[in-house]
């Protein structure tokens, strides 16, 4: 009898699909996102029992029963803390959070912050449609000032967040930033994701094309495009421009828009460095209203990449150490502590 084995078959973006009817309202963004994601997936080298969706509440957490996946599609803001746990106890998973500017801002907020400070292996991807969708329509902790939603009739007089100045608050490892409408832009944002050791916070701009049609519009559009956004490129130039005649210099600590091929050439800009913290709040800080005269470019691609160990890494280090010194351990014993008392 021969004992050769059979290779595994290679999957395709097909094996990531499932039977389920995709319902999200036609045109939304979050197809886009979910096409990306299959096609990735097999390039991954990864067996599809070892990955898993968690997803909270929101238009964007349907997203695990449309992925052959395990997956789970958990509770308002908590996907951040349920990924925690189950990495905590399986690291050998691929674990993705699929969260939203609400689910994952929100009542979420305080759960998104600790699970990037603790540095799990997770990947996760807020979808940023600057309103709240799937209750039709009310005001996001993303939503510009002055917005006018159901539940801000005379305009929203919150200050917004800015995800990834949060995130690299957070001290978030890695943190990008990329959009629905760039497909292949987005391909290469959801594979640095993955091969980043460390929590990976990738803030994807999705139109919500039935409450808020059109909010990132001046960066998706091929007329507008060019002018209003910045590719970051490791070791490169900030440039941009439908020409690429434009280009980002430092000015002390303040970033300036200057025209190249007079005063100043691709050697006098600011060069990209995803090590580089400090820089790194500058350009999340290039988050000037598109509307205003004089405005900074919205940049995209990866801000900030840096490696320190992870929970879960040390969290198992942390046990096996206990267990060698000191042997099984007495759960009575640990749930009595070492403050008791007998009453006579």
């Amino acid at each position: 009898m021969s004992t050769a084995t059979i290779a595994p078959q290679a999957l395709t973006a097909k094996d990531f699909a499932t039977d389920q009817e995709v319902r999200w309202c036609p045109g939304c963004g979050d197809y886009s996102i979910l096409k990306q994601v299959q096609t990735i997936m097999p390039g991954l080298g990864i067996p599809k029992e070892n990955i898993v969706i968690v997803s909270g509440i929101g238009c964007s957490s349907r997203f695990p029963y449309y992925m052959n996946t395990y997956g789970m599609h958990s509770i308002h803001g908590r996907a951040t803390a349920i990924a925690s746990g189950l990495k905590a106890v399986r690291p050998e998973l691929s674990v993705w959070v699929v969260t939203g500017d609400g689910d994952g801002l929100s009542i979420g907020g305080n759960h998104t912050i600790h699970l990037l400070r603790r540095n799990f292996d997770i990947n996760i991807m807020l979808f940023n449609n600057q309103i709240y969708g799937l209750t039709k329509g009310q005001y996001s902790p993303t939503s510009e000032e002055n917005k006018v939603t159901k539940s801000t009739p005379f305009g929203s007089i919150d200050h917004p967040f800015n995800p990834l100045a949060l995130a690299l608050g957070a001290d978030a490892t890695f943190i990008a930033r990329s959009m629905d409408r760039d497909p292949k832009h987005l391909q290469e944002l959801l594979k640095r994701s993955h091969a980043h050791k460390g929590a990976s916070f990738l803030e994807i701009y999705q139109n919500c094309n039935i409450f808020n049609d059109g909010a990132f519009e001046i960066f998706t559009e091929k007329g507008s495009k060019m002018e209003e956004t910045l590719f970051l490129e490791q070791g490169q130039p900030l440039i941009f421009g439908a020409q690429k005649n434009k280009g980002i210099r430092l000015d002390g600590l303040k970033p300036v828009v200057v025209e190249l091929g007079g005063e100043y050439s691709a050697s006098d800009l600011w060069i990209h460095d995803e090590k580089d913290f400090y820089k790194a709040q500058i350009l999340t800080r290039m988050f000037d209203d598109p509307r205003i005269e004089g405005h900074l470019p919205r940049p995209f691609g990866v801000f900030y990449q840096a490696f320190r160990p992870t929970y879960e890494e040390q969290l198992n280090f942390q046990v096996e150490s206990a267990i060698s010194q000191k042997g099984p351990g007495d759960l009575d014993k640990l749930l009595a502590g070492r403050e008791t008392w007998t009453i006579k």
